[in-house]
């Protein structure tokens, strides 16, 4: 974890109805990233972490994002999802270790046992103090504020959740990572200089489907996604035409 200190992690990740959702287009992407100066990577599921394992040795924060029914927690929430973004050569293993309810009777901190047990070190993404907290009480090796703003505890709340980032920072003895709303090089140097670890930053520089809708939606762009979905056809000199 130390090739991470004071620098950056760019999170690689698309929705999975986007053409970016595809292993090689991520594992691209993340190259890209490593490239022009990142120090590490956040990369969700197997696939795609293989896909980036495959062009870069850069650290690997691995998550897999598996909904439940009946559960929010949606983060690596059970071991057999940890095992599998190991076996796929994350380096680091995030979780959601807020304070809800998961799947299965498992529990945060039966879950960094289990990571522990397969060699890796734990990041846990909190919404709150407390979470981070109990998280550090049973093992976690980093906390990361990447859940601030997004539970029904703190859905009140806008990220960078540079107030909470802070009381960790004064609480903790672990590395506090802070992820989540770092929309500018000047928030995320603003997030160093009170104290966080590293910093991961997402959709601000990978989040091609979240930025173009955001500036549609305040353009009103006028048509709808399938507007240019015509494809193209090979003509016999060789150029694609629609």
């Amino acid at each position: 974890m130390q090739s991470l200190q004071h620098k950056l992690i760019v999170s690689c990740q698309a929705p999975v109805d986007s053409p970016l959702h595809d292993p090689t287009v991520i594992a691209a992407i993340a190259q890209a990233a490593i490239d022009r100066g990142a120090a590490g990577l956040r990369i969700d599921t197997p696939a795609h972490i293989q896909a980036v394992r495959q062009r870069t040795s850069a650290p690997i924060i691995g998550l897999w994002k598996r909904q439940f029914e009946g559960f929010e927690v949606y983060i690596t929430p059970q071991a057999d999802q940890a095992k599998a973004i190991a076996l796929a050569g994350a380096d680091i293993i995030a979780i959601d270790a807020t304070l809800r309810a998961r799947p299965g009777g498992e529990t945060v901190a039966s879950l960094v046992d289990s990571i522990h047990r397969l060699g890796k070190p734990v990041m846990a993404d909190v919404d709150t103090l407390e979470s981070a907290i109990a998280a550090a009480a049973v093992g976690a090796d980093l906390v990361g504020t990447t859940l601030y703003g997004y539970t029904q505890q703190t859905r009140h709340l806008n990220p960078p959740g540079f107030d909470l980032l802070k009381q960790m920072v004064n609480e903790l003895s672990i590395p506090v990572i802070c992820e989540g709303g770092i929309a500018s090089p000047t928030m995320a140097k603003q997030a160093l200089d009170l104290g966080a670890y590293a910093v991961v930053v997402g959709t601000a520089i990978t989040g091609i489907d979240a930025q173009v809708k955001s500036y549609c939606e305040t353009l009103d762009c006028g048509h709808d996604r399938d507007t240019y979905n015509v494809p193209y056809i090979t003509s016999t000199d060789g150029q694609r035409h629609n």
